[in-house]
Parts: structure tokens; C-alpha cells; sequence
């Protein structure tokens, strides 16, 4: 196994660095640095990282194509460089970074299993974003058939890189906010496990974010629809899996941190 981080940015020049810092402090591993078409500060800032980060590898799009894209082409570079396993975290600093080596260590625990964080919030997340996650986790269980994806929109997780390299080949995956939901009900779908462990998540109040509530509730809308009819499409494989005697592997958990010491 071969772990790495994936952290695309657009326009987080400011944040990254500090991020990617603090990550390699607790586990020195590569990096995949994808920058969605910044303003030229932000490439610039970018740019001299990865000078100064001997295992950083700068992947730059042309203009900004949106979240969903730049991780694809992240992993595209992954799979070149021989990395099996990627940490995918935002680049804004919202994310409990110090939990990345925990959810490494879960991830080569379990190789075969995506781990995903389920988010903490503090008083400072807005009230549209906590909402508007509910139901996309309805939407996530709609399609589904089942309650084993607890959040759906977390930018915190780890990935097996051959998993989300196919699915980027064989899909058309949303190229932007969609993106996180539409790979959790996706692999889901080709019976990739899924273990979910918390994260903590703030909204610093001078922090930059670029999510649109109106546009981007839409377009996440749109995402489940498409989904959903993929759902019945699949709609006798899924009833099949959720009758039949469940496996005796460590699938679809949502991990017992209430009652453990994994309770941040």
C-alpha cells in the first residue's frame, strides 16, 4: 500500500500551505496538489509550495472546471505515481487535520474500504449548510436502499484510488459540489465498504468558501435525480444485496466512537 494526500484548491492559496504543513508533520507522505484554475496570486503561492515541498506534485487545470474534475485529474496522477490509497481533504482548513493519520491507519486496516469522516459541527457551521446535508442524506439513503451513508457530503475521507480511477473512467461523475455524495452512493453501488469515523468541522469567519446555497442545492438535487434513476435501474441487484446474508466483513460501518476511545 501506498498512501498520499489530494487536496484541490481554488483560490485557498492563503490556507493551503499551513495545511499541507501540518499534514506532513504528522505523516510525511506525497501530495497531490490539483489547482482548479486560481487567480494568478493563488498559482503563484502554489507554485512556490510545491518548490518547497520536495513530495508535493502541482496539477494544474486550465480554468476552473469545479471540485469534481480536479479530483479526478488528482487521481489520475495518484494511479501515474503509484499511490494505492488517497486522503482527500479541503483545502480551506475547515477539516480536524490532525485526524488524517487515524484515518490513514484505518484505511490500511481495511485496503479495501473507503474511510469517510462524518462531520462535528461547532456553533460556527451555518445553519443552511446543516440543513441542506440532511437531505441530501435522505436522498443518499433514498438511492441506496439502505442507512449506510450517515453523511454524505464530507470532504474528509480516504479513498482506494484503483476504485475512484475506475469509476471516473466508466461514469459521468458530477464535475463539481455533487461530486462527494454522487462517489459515496457510487461505490456504494459497486460494493466497496464504506467505514465512517467523525471529523470536526468550523467555518473560521474569515475563511473563503465557494459554495452557493441556491446553485449548489440545485445542482445537488440534480445529482440525486440522476442517481435515483440509476437506482432503478439497479433496483434488483440492490434488493438482492440487502436481503441476503450480510457479510462477514467490516462493510457499510458507522464505527461505535460514541462508546470508544475514538471520540475526538
Amino acid at each position: 500500500m501506498r498512501q498520499g494526500y489530494l487536496i484541490p484548491v481554488y483560490n485557498h492559496g492563503k490556507t493551503v500551505g499551513p495545511l499541507i504543513g501540518k499534514l506532513l508533520e504528522q505523516r510525511d507522505l506525497p501530495v497531490i496538489l490539483v489547482d482548479d484554475g486560481s487567480d494568478g496570486e493563488t498559482k503563484a503561492r502554489l507554485a512556490l509550495i510545491a518548490k518547497t515541498f520536495p513530495g508535493v506534485a502541482l496539477v494544474s487545470l486550465e480554468k476552473n472546471s469545479g471540485k469534481g474534475r480536479a479530483m479526478f485529474a488528482g487521481i489520475e496522477r495518484a494511479y501515474e505515481r503509484g499511490l494505492t490509497h488517497l486522503l482527500q481533504i479541503d483545502a480551506d482548513g475547515q477539516h480536524e487535520a490532525e485526524r488524517a493519520p487515524f484515518f490513514l491507519d484505518e484505511s490500511a486496516s481495511h485496503p479495501e474500504a473507503a474511510v469517510i469522516g462524518f462531520p462535528l459541527f461547532d456553533e460556527s457551521a451555518p445553519a443552511y449548510r446543516v440543513k441542506g446535508r440532511e437531505l441530501a442524506n435522505v436522498w443518499a439513503r433514498i438511492c441506496t436502499l439502505s442507512a449506510d451513508i450517515p453523511d454524505a457530503l464530507c470532504g474528509f475521507r480516504v479513498y482506494p484510488v484503483e476504485a475512484l480511477r475506475r469509476m471516473g473512467r466508466r461514469c459521468r461523475v458530477d464535475s463539481r459540489m455533487g461530486v462527494d455524495a454522487e462517489i459515496l452512493v457510487r461505490l456504494l453501488w459497486q460494493d466497496i465498504p464504506l467505514i465512517f469515523h467523525p471529523v470536526r468541522v468550523i467555518y473560521p469567519p474569515d475563511g473563503i468558501s465557494h459554495f452557493r446555497p441556491v446553485r449548489d442545492n440545485i445542482r445537488i438535487s440534480w445529482v440525486f435525480t440522476r442517481l435515483f434513476c440509476g437506482m432503478l435501474f439497479r433496483l434488483p441487484l440492490l434488493c438482492l444485496r440487502r436481503y441476503a446474508k450480510p457479510h462477514p466483513r467490516p462493510e457499510h460501518i458507522f464505527c461505535n466512537w460514541i462508546k470508544s476511545e475514538e471520540k475526538p
